[in-house]
């Protein structure tokens, strides 16, 4: 099967390249382009209709939202409404992560309640059927992972998170500089770490990473390598074992770009503000401006609550240095399985700093948002403020909580509003101006 990859390489403009364009309001050239150097990757599993949009250089920063049942609350039903609750809320694609009950038939539902793009980690799936049937992880065959992976990419997943980075060079890091002050907090890196410790084996989605990017190609799945020795804390962050998983991860970068398989490089999870930037310039140079996906950021370890406020701030700082894809965190992260009201908080926290971190990488193309809110302000404008505000719902449903008694002014300040107070003082400047103003915002 030709890819998107192989079919932009070819000079040829898919009908996904087409709704990715529009998406971001380019043109399909620029998405073709990108895709061909390695620079974008896009939705291409004929599986499945998909909504497509683009990720990667020169594009608007992507936000994923995550969800999925676990051991311990299984109730397939509120996994749906959260699947729907991030499309509405403005995700631009979803990954399903359970680990509990009928891990396929959650995975089918979801699929079914949403036009969202849709990424797993197979290798959940693959160790908990395992862990429930032999007991642990560590007697997970081989054969039965791949299985797994070919049959997500059947039912038309759109990107897969896979942990091949993580090999016995990485492991030997990780012994040697003594292990880490948080452990390690990755699902898929835990599993594949105690599986390989204890079989004595080398990671079989890096040693058959043939195999693998054969059936990548095979259903145009994007290859995400995961960020399976990702920090858990802030003192562990950018330590030798997760560059060197990084190096790895590049490698197959390459190697599967060559065999025409779309890829997405992942990136840390709890990392300072001051090393956001070097993390990116890393990834960006070692994997030829591959589109990279940050988890979270998080950029403190002491804020349970309200790590999707700590995330955001690492959102918006890995946005305005080039990342591309940012993974949304909930507020009960580090604490309990998210409802569908955190999933929203989430999704939206995500937004405003993605907004914030593109105002500076993509400049005046979003930063004009800004400039048509600022006059709807100055003219108390309340309906093109509304419709402006990438968080307008939520600013309509509080100001007619509390409406105030002259109706062109909210009740923070009422009649002695300082805009209304000083208007009539530069209503012939305003009226010279307006049409100008409005015109640049637009």
């Amino acid at each position: 099967m030709k890819t998107q990859l192989d079919r932009a390489r070819n000079g040829e403009i898919t009908q996904e390249m087409k709704e990715a364009a529009i998406y971001d309001d380019v043109s399909p050239e620029f998405i073709r382009e990108g895709i061909a150097n390695g620079h974008i990757v896009i939705y291409g599993n004929p599986q499945r209709k998909s909504r497509v949009v683009g990720i990667g250089q020169g594009l608007r920063t992507k936000i994923n939202a995550s969800i999925g049942t676990s051991p311990d609350i299984i109730d397939f039903d509120m996994e749906v409404e959260k699947a729907r609750v991030a499309e509405k809320a403005g995700a631009d694609t979803l990954m399903e992560l359970s680990t509990g009950g009928d891990l396929g038939a959650i995975r089918k539902r979801v699929l079914d309640s949403i036009s969202l793009t849709v990424g797993t980690v197979p290798l959940y799936q693959a160790a908990m059927e395992t862990i429930q049937k032999k007991g642990s992880v560590v007697h997970m065959e081989t054969d039965f992972l791949f299985e797994i992976i070919e049959r997500q990419a059947q039912e038309g997943i759109g990107f897969m998170a896979i942990h091949c980075g993580i090999n016995m060079i990485t492991l030997e890091r990780l012994r040697k500089q003594g292990y880490r002050y948080g452990g390690l907090v990755s699902r898929g890196g835990s599993f594949l770490t105690a599986w390989m410790n204890h079989n004595k084996k080398e990671n079989p989605l890096y040693e058959e990473i043939d195999r693998l990017i054969d059936i990548m190609k095979k259903y145009d799945v994007i290859l995400s390598l995961g960020n399976g020795l990702r920090a858990g804390a802030i003192h562990d962050s950018t330590d030798r074992a997760q560059i060197q998983e990084l190096i790895i991860n590049c490698e197959i970068a390459e190697y599967a770009q060559k065999k025409g398989v779309q890829i997405i490089v992942e990136g840390p999870g709890h990392i300072p503000i001051d090393e956001i930037e070097t993390n990116v310039i890393i990834q960006k140079r070692m994997s030829n401006n591959a589109p990279f996906y940050m988890l979270g950021p998080i950029t403190t370890d002491v804020t349970p609550g309200y790590d999707h406020i700590s995330s955001a701030i690492g959102a918006a700082l890995s946005s305005r240095y080039g990342a591309d894809f940012i993974c949304y965190v909930t507020p009960p992260e580090h604490l309990a399985l998210p409802t569908p009201d955190d999933v929203r908080e989430g999704v939206m926290a995500a937004k405003v700093a993605v907004h914030v971190g593109d105002m500076i990488k993509l400049k005046d193309k979003v930063k004009n948002q800004d400039l048509k809110m600022g006059i709807a302000r100055r003219d108390l404008d309340w309906k093109t403020q509304y419709e402006t505000a990438i968080t307008s719902e939520k600013a309509e449903e509080i100001r007619k909580s509390r409406p105030p008694m002259e109706e062109d002014t909210c009740t923070m300040c009422g009649p002695v509003c300082s805009l209304k107070g000083v208007m009539e003082y530069y209503e012939k400047d305003l009226k010279d101006s307006r049409k100008r103003s409005y015109s640049s915002a637009l």
